[in-house]
């Protein structure tokens, strides 16, 4: 008799560790992770940076600001002076 296949199941990858790692209104330092992403869901907006790999980051110290254009989602960090 044949062995059942769902004895050779049982297989899972490990999670990327995607998302948000700092949210609105959070005091950050510059070149820290703002959002890992696979594409574009999220763009940056000023004083943000893109890595190759779609990583948005700070550029400069300050507090991060989310807003909404539409469907266009922007992140903004901020001088910690003007938050």
């Amino acid at each position: 008799m044949a062995v059942s296949s769902s004895a050779r199941n049982g297989r899972d990858s490990a999670g990327r560790r995607r998302g948000v790692k700092r949210y609105d209104g959070q005091v950050v330092r510059a070149g820290a992770i703002l959002i890992r992403q696979c594409g574009t869901k999220c763009h940056p907006g000023k004083n943000v940076g893109m890595g190759r790999d779609f990583t948005l980051f700070s550029l400069v110290d300050g507090a991060v600001k989310f807003t909404k254009d539409g469907r266009v989602l922007t992140v903004i960090a901020a001088p910690a002076a003007d938050a």
